[in-house]
């Protein structure tokens, strides 16, 4: 494992780089020793709704009030007092009745009757606000610290159901770069399949227009040499930490791992990572866009038998969705570059008729608000300061992380159409009044819709650890057709 849960632990605190490389290597030879994880299955698992699970990411924390769960619309002025703005767009209708969403989205807005709207998602109230905790939690369902590296969400959906097509990876995560600098140990934390072991991690592609080639040996290279190629690599990795000191499960999966990548290479499978094999009429649809080209391939790849996809924005500090300045410009242009995409997602999967067995899911870490950071009436420092008055552009829009409300969606696999779940207050600070989820329900009941229970897991260490914290999520019937 190239992280743990000791390792995040000292970064959340701002030790120095030495400090954690020293603690990097303690905590990595620590939990190459224990035994083998053991698969648990809880007494009664659910009927399957669904076989894969897409997971659109909008890192960053998108601004609730400025997308999903539009509020009282405030048009910029010179002097206009900040406290009285709660949206910077004005409210569109959509394809349900009394349903609106923010301008800007209204692709999105078209197809919100294929899924559910929920407006009641609260993050966890972790201490104190950092997109490495909250992302963490998010995706593994557990917030830091802890005694071992919990996995993400794809992780264990690879690890409990196993590959669809034997070929392709199960767990593929799209356009995230993991070197971006400082933050970027904190994004590898909960990148991984933590204590599954490493063939139960994701594949990654940083930029889904080079997908194709990351599943192509090098031009020139005859099958002969790359097998050649691919024996020498085995038997580096056999010589290197894990293989030397790792146990013996550490080391098979690592073996597991290499030998589903060369695998790939060599299957008619790696045809689904290139784009330029779509119809160009289907690829235009998705746009140009990074992030549109995420979603185009996040559809051939599930098609193509992938469990768990993941696309995202991409999180960068103070860009995209990290609205700390220009809060109103940027998710203007946000919700241009996703609102094509998504919609066209979840049609695409529609008449490939893919959706019912698909659960589609867009969601971020946290909401924003323009006055109030974090939970309101705690004391928590901010990265940019909101004047009593708003004399410039650069002022308007949310900028601080707010944790007491945000939105998701969720389309097919199980889930209800045509549902808006969850309300919150029309008011300053705009907090959930009904209709309250965290995380441990959400994602119980997205594992539910695919036929695994919240608390099914593994034994580590001799104790058990599920897939929802302590194995108590609560699935939301409510949520769910039938």
């Amino acid at each position: 494992m190239k992280t743990t849960e000791h390792l995040h632990d000292e970064l959340t605190k701002g030790l120095g780089r030495r400090h954690f490389l020293r603690a990097s290597a303690s905590a990595t030879l620590a939990a190459l020793t224990g035994a083998a994880p053991r698969t648990v299955w809880a007494a009664e698992r659910p009927k399957a709704t669904a076989d894969a699970m897409i997971l659109i990411w909008m890192a960053g924390g998108m601004a609730q009030t400025e997308t999903f769960d539009p509020k009282r619309y405030t048009p910029f002025e010179p002097g206009l007092e900040s406290n009285r703005v709660l949206s910077t767009f004005r409210p569109i209708p959509t394809a349900l009745d009394g349903v609106e969403l923010s301008e800007g989205l209204p692709k999105i807005g078209s197809v919100l009757d294929r899924g559910v709207l929920i407006r009641s998602y609260r993050s966890g109230d972790l201490g104190f606000i950092l997109h490495s905790r909250h992302q963490y939690h998010w995706h593994t369902g557990y917030a830091p610290p802890l005694s071992v590296a919990a996995p993400h969400l794809g992780a264990w959906i690879s690890k409990l159901l196993g590959p669809k097509n034997p070929d392709m990876p199960a767990f593929i995560d799209i356009g995230q770069n993991l070197e971006i600098g400082a933050e970027s140990d904190s994004l590898k934390a909960f990148h991984t399949a933590g204590v599954l072991g490493t063939e139960f991690g994701p594949f990654f592609i940083a930029d889904p227009n080079d997908a194709a080639a990351s599943v192509r040996p090098p031009e020139g290279i005859s099958p002969q040499r790359f097998r050649a190629r691919y024996a020498s690599y085995r038997k580096l990795a056999e010589a290197g930490p894990i293989g030397r000191e790792g146990a013996t499960w550490q080391r098979e999966s690592l073996l597991a791992s290499l030998e589903n990548g060369y695998r790939l290479l060599t299957s008619p499978a790696a045809q689904a990572f290139d784009l330029s094999a779509e119809p160009e009429a289907n690829v235009a649809r998705y746009g140009d866009s990074r992030f549109g080209r995420s979603c185009l391939l996040a559809r051939r790849l599930v098609e193509a038998g992938a469990r768990f996809v993941e696309a995202t924005t991409e999180y960068i500090p103070f860009r995209y969705w990290d609205t700390h300045e220009n809060g109103h410009t940027r998710a203007r242009g946000m919700k241009e570059t996703i609102d094509g995409p998504v919609s066209q997602l979840i049609l695409d999967l529609e008449e490939r008729g893919l959706l019912d067995r698909t659960i589609v899911v867009l969601a971020s870490e946290f909401g924003r608000d323009m006055m109030t950071e974090g939970r309101p009436g705690a004391t928590v420092q901010t990265q940019a300061k909101v004047p009593d008055r708003m004399q410039e552009l650069k002022h308007y829009g949310m900028h601080r992380h707010f944790t007491e409300a945000s939105s998701a969606l969720v389309f097919g696999g199980g889930f209800r159409r045509g549902l808006a779940y969850g309300k919150t207050a029309d008011e300053r600070p705009c907090s959930i009044v009904e209709g309250e989820i965290g995380i441990e329900d959400l994602h119980a009941t997205l594992y539910h819709a695919l036929g695994i229970a919240p608390d099914d897991g593994i034994v580590i260490e001799q104790r058990p650890f599920y897939v929802t914290k302590d194995g108590k999520g609560r699935v939301r019937r409510e949520l769910l057709e039938g």
